[in-house]
């Protein structure tokens, strides 16, 4: 600590003989020690010389931050602090139930959607249901949304030093949160996705390469294969990117910045965002394509919806609304805020924009109306949840039975897939069935789909074993990945 004022002066003690400056010299020899001892038990600095006792209660003074000494330190905008503010313990972050709640409300539209077209042939209802790819944005919002809240400081423009001091050990204790039930599901559905490549003849090499950037999480860079065995996963291969980033480019940067910078860059990035998707709409088509339909340009369509670029937008999106309300100030909490059923209903209302004459085409109801609108939805329930008597959608989604079909929505999302493919894919049903699964079975795939991801998640994605290991493969990594994200002579 840096001392605003010198201390006062020593002042001399006179002797009137040698004897009597002898014997002082004698007690003080005989005090000194217990002296330093005690003061170093305090905390203050051992005495190098003679001092008085007003010199030490001024310096206790000053340490304490009382009369008229204080002591400052200098912050890094070059405001100064207290010790008293610096030694407040951190704002306590509270758990948002009702956010873990959302994703079942993401994920299992998705789910009915990928094999929508096995449960109805009623064209009004496909054009309804088979919109996951406006929907998945909403993933990407709320996965980045959490990550903002775990990583960064409550009430604070800074980020979470502690945890982010390691860029690389965050990096992969983020991956290893989702890896290792990805290459459980791989690994027990291989022989699978082999077999049926085998019965359309393709090439080994050509298997072979999709098994690499299915293990390696790659396949988003690449338009052709995206969608390669366990379709969905795609989305894993973007998040991946993203979370590269996340420790050094974009955490800390997006924390230092104000309420009124998090607006500016959210509206940035959805420009940036929305401008791609237009881009793509001009070469293509802006209106929707008939329900079932191919795509005009499928390699270009691809790389708008599944680049891990655009993905790592709308994450930071999602990064850049949760510091919005983690800066909320004691007027921002006493404001009446809009109740979050209206932006719910708003985000899922953009939906029926399928049925009109309006109905563009997935990316651009994305980038307009459902991304914006469940962003609002997030940081509206997220107010909500703080208040003492929240609305009854924030008590709803935040209940067990929501936070339990939230904790089932990721294996959920992984496990659908293969067991859509083992009833609806033709070559394989047949193969087990002898035909495909009427559109009867629906609402049993989804039972199915629901009983499996629980049994995953309570026998594996909670296993206390298979997080210690998981933790034990993410500090080996960082060990020897340490210096790929952060510079070791800074």
């Amino acid at each position: 600590l840096e001392l605003i004022r010198p201390h006062a002066p020593t002042k001399e003690p006179g002797f009137r003989s040698t004897e009597a400056m002898a014997s002082f010299v004698a007690q003080d020899q005989r005090k000194r020690p217990r002296e330093e001892a005690a003061a170093a038990v305090a905390g203050e600095p051992r005495a190098s010389g003679e001092e008085s006792p007003n010199e030490r209660r001024d310096r206790k003074e000053a340490l304490e931050g009382d009369g008229q000494q204080k002591a400052s330190i200098a912050t890094g905008d070059g405001q100064q602090q207290k010790p008293a503010e610096l030694a407040k313990p951190p704002a306590r972050k509270p758990r948002i139930d009702a956010v873990d709640g959302c994703r079942f409300a993401l994920v299992f539209p998705i789910v009915i959607a990928h094999f929508a077209r096995f449960g109805t042939k009623n064209p009004m209802l496909l054009k309804l249901l088979t919109q996951e790819n406006v929907l998945v944005g909403g993933f990407f919002v709320i996965s980045g949304y959490v990550s903002g809240y775990t990583a960064t400081k409550l009430g604070e423009r800074a980020a979470e030093e502690k945890k982010l001091a390691k860029p690389e050990l965050f990096f992969w204790q983020r991956v290893m949160a989702y890896y290792p039930l990805h290459f459980l599901v791989s690994t027990i559905f291989a022989p699978m996705f082999i077999w049926v490549e085998r019965m359309y003849s393709t090439p080994w090499s050509t298997t072979a390469f999709r098994a690499f950037l299915n293990y390696t999480l790659l396949q988003a860079w690449f338009p052709k294969e995206a969608e390669i065995w366990n379709q969905p996963t795609w989305f894993l291969s973007a998040l991946t990117f993203s979370n590269l980033t996340m420790p050094t480019m974009v955490l800390p940067r997006v924390a230092s910045l104000s309420k009124q910078g998090l607006r500016k860059l959210l509206f940035g990035l959805s420009a940036v965002s929305l401008l791609q998707k237009v881009s793509y709409s001009e070469t293509s088509r802006f209106h929707s394509r008939a329900v079932l339909a191919q795509p005009m340009y499928p390699l270009l369509w691809n790389l708008t919806r599944f680049h891990p670029f655009w993905a790592l937008m709308e994450m930071t999106m999602g990064i850049a609304a949760a510091r919005d309300i983690m800066l909320d100030t004691a007027e921002d909490k006493a404001m009446v805020h809009t109740n979050p059923l209206l932006w719910f209903a708003a985000a899922y209302a953009s939906l029926a924009l399928r049925l009109t004459r309006f109905d563009f085409n997935d990316a651009i109801v994305r980038g307009v109306l459902f991304v914006p609108l469940w962003t609002k939805f997030l940081t509206s329930i997220h107010r909500d949840a703080l208040v003492e008597q929240p609305k009854a959608i924030t008590r709803f989604f935040g209940s067990k039975l929501m936070t339990w079909l939230g904790a089932l929505a990721f294996p959920l999302f992984i496990l659908h897939g293969p067991i859509g493919q083992m009833f609806y894919k033709k070559v394989i049903a047949k193969k087990l069935w002898g035909k495909a699964m009427p559109r009867s079975f629906f609402p049993v795939y989804l039972l199915i789909c629901l009983l499996g991801s629980h049994i995953v998640n309570e026998g594996f994605v909670k296993s206390k074993r298979v997080a210690a290991f998981s933790g034990r493969l993410a500090i080996a990594l960082a060990a020897r990945t340490d210096g790929v994200l952060h510079d070791d002579e800074s």
